[in-house]
């Protein structure tokens, strides 16, 4: 069976033997397991810290989790009685249907919509699918997020959001390099101030490395992005998704996380395709759709080969 629905989790299996597994609590992607064209066996290729609660009680520290409608700390009046990074991640999404199941992939599509807590701190009407599909060698997530006001009041019920795919890609941290981002606009949220905090800079490097506590949010970044590492990669391309977030919290940060296992932030990299600089819009009775599709890299390619 190419989807196996089993106490909560939801498995998608390709005929060439790749995977992914997923939660229906936050509807995250807790592993996505892939071969190459020379190397076919499917190896892992997410990060979960071996400390993360994957039972529904906090949401996992790994995978891909699925951020909305606020990242971060809500600034926006809408959200202000939410928590970090929103509600998404540790709601409970409904299984609604296999959409594809053939040679060339497998995709799933969970459903989340308001419930009596989530309408208790957040009163907007909604509508959230989730597509997952399985390649041989790429994943991808699609968020759709409909508006489903109903009013015809001026100005018009829009519903204005944030969204993202946290990323942890599993890679040795210290020898990974991310690009193209140079000559991008970055807003660096290690520094100490808030005042530096919301100044932006403008990235230098060819390829940004992690090898220092590192967190930036990448405006208006291009859409395409290439992670790499001696003897592998990703890359992953996004529409709609206008920022990417390069993070990685190394020993400095990642010690006072109490879902972290030791060292695990030498063992990923997380790159955040999102809508993270302002906020998407939406009219009643329209839906927005971000994508991202994360594929495995063949053959090594370092910056300095580009």
């Amino acid at each position: 069976m190419p989807v196996k629905q089993v106490s909560g989790r939801v498995t998608l299996t390709h005929a060439k033997g790749s995977s992914v597994e997923l939660l229906l609590y936050g509807a995250t992607v807790i592993s996505w397991k892939a071969g190459t064209i020379t190397e076919p066996q499917p190896i892992e290729r997410l990060f979960v810290s071996s400390k993360s609660a994957i039972d529904g009680s906090k949401p996992v520290r790994g995978g891909i989790p699925v951020i909305f409608p606020c990242f971060g700390p809500p600034s926006h009046p809408e959200h202000m009685k939410l928590a970090q990074h929103g509600f998404a991640r540790n709601e409970v999404w409904k299984f609604d249907s296999i959409i594809m199941d053939n040679d060339e992939g497998v995709s799933v599509r969970l459903t989340l919509e308001p419930t009596a807590g989530i309408t208790a701190k957040y009163d907007k009407p909604f509508h959230l699918a989730y597509i997952v599909t399985l390649a041989e060698h790429q994943i991808s997530t699609d968020l759709h997020v409909t508006n489903t006001s109903t009013s015809t009041a001026y100005p018009p019920d829009n519903l204005e959001f944030q969204a993202l795919f946290h990323n942890y890609i599993k890679a040795p941290a210290n020898d990974v390099l991310v690009f193209p981002l140079q000559s991008k606009s970055y807003f660096d949220k290690t520094e100490a101030s808030e005042e530096a905090r919301n100044k932006p800079k403008v990235e230098t490097r060819a390829g940004v490395d992690v090898r220092q506590f590192t967190d930036s949010v990448y405006e208006d970044a291009g859409g395409k992005y290439e992670v790499t590492w001696p003897g592998g990669g990703v890359e992953i391309t996004v529409r709609e998704l206008k920022d990417v977030v390069v993070w990685n919290p190394q020993q400095v940060a990642g010690v006072k996380m109490g879902d972290m296992e030791d060292g695990g932030w030498e063992r990923y990299v997380c790159v955040e395709p999102g809508y993270v600089r302002g906020f998407a819009k939406i009219e009643p009775g329209k839906t927005w759709i971000g994508q991202q599709v994360i594929s495995v890299i063949h053959h090594e390619r370092r910056i300095n080969q580009l």
